[in-house]
């Protein structure tokens, strides 16, 4: 079983669970539909998405294309599958020399540790990585982020603590571009005196950035805890306001049954999801794949009903 699967495991538990007990009845009734629905919410695909799936099924099922219980899972996966949309966040290469990646998220999301997990994910592919310790803020986030280059192998611009963040980052940039960098990472705070002062740092961060290397940040990464569950999308929405994200990172997936969060920020927010965290190890990072992600969920399916978990249905 990949790392992928096995991060999944807690919410496929919970959702299979839910659903396994009514797919082995004769006919689809309201028990059967009950099952769904409370599958579907305790995995946290919260209720828009979960009414959304339910009418889809009702309404084939009541013009006869389900017949049984047990064909309600592969259209399920079929359903779902479009919502999640195909191959987002499979191709990450930098596309540009250095390809800057701005990471943003409120404090204990684990945003320093995945670019730890990130940093090393690109040494992996051979790529020369920077990290810019823009949290000033937090001496302790400067100190972690120093141990995840050296665990990495990235290099690292750092700055005492209360040093302006933007000149931190700007710092970094000129010297990822003098160096001839492959990659920037710049770390930055998740909490000042309130949410204004945050988000006008990050501005600031990002025109910082934006005036040194025109089109940069060229990502700007949003670090969520899948573990918040639905709170992840307000998140999500005051940072896209903020500083316009372009991806999601889910970190601490394997810690949580609510996976379904993945699919309730894709239909909500449109946001795409690049990375997932599946494990504490630094190599427990992985390059999100919808495709693989419902197969993952589904995964009991195939062993207890032999729907095939790679057809798609």
């Amino acid at each position: 079983m990949g790392r992928f699967s096995q991060g999944l495991s807690k919410t496929r538990e919970l959702f299979w669970g839910r659903l396994a007990k009514v797919l082995g009845r004769s006919q689809i009734n309201g028990t059967v539909w009950e099952g769904i629905e409370e599958g579907l919410m305790l995995s946290d695909m919260g209720l828009e998405v979960t009414t959304e799936l339910l009418d889809g099924l009702k309404e084939r099922a009541t013009k006869g294309g389900l017949r049984e219980p047990s064909l309600l899972i592969e259209a399920l996966k079929e359903r779902l599958k479009v919502i999640m949309g195909e191959g987002e966040g499979i191709d990450l290469r930098p596309r540009t020399k250095p390809w800057v990646i701005m990471a943003v998220g409120i404090n204990g999301t684990g945003k320093t540790t995945t670019i730890g997990k990130l940093s090393h994910l690109y040494r992996r592919e051979g790529y020369r990585v920077l990290l810019a310790a823009s949290d000033t803020f937090r001496a302790a986030g400067t100190e972690q982020l120093s141990l995840w280059a050296q665990f990495s192998g990235a290099d690292l611009v750092k700055n005492r603590p209360g040093a302006d963040p933007a000149s931190v980052a700007y710092d970094a940039l000129e010297a990822a571009i003098v160096r001839g960098y492959d990659l920037l990472i710049v770390d930055t705070a998740g909490r000042l005196h309130t949410k204004v002062n945050l988000m006008e740092e990050l501005k600031k961060i990002k025109r910082v950035l934006g005036k040194r290397l025109p089109g940069s940040p060229h990502e700007v990464l949003l670090v969520l805890d899948a573990t918040t569950g639905q709170n992840a999308i307000s998140q999500a929405k005051l940072f896209n306001e903020g500083v316009g994200v372009t991806g999601l990172v889910l970190a601490k997936l394997d810690g949580t049954a609510k996976g379904g969060i993945v699919v309730a920020i894709k239909e909500k927010l449109g946001f795409p999801v690049r990375f997932v965290g599946t494990g504490e190890k630094i190599e427990d990072l992985e390059l999100f794949d919808p495709d693989e992600f419902i197969d993952a969920l589904f995964e009991e399916a195939q062993v207890e009903l032999g729907v095939d978990s790679k057809k798609r249905a």
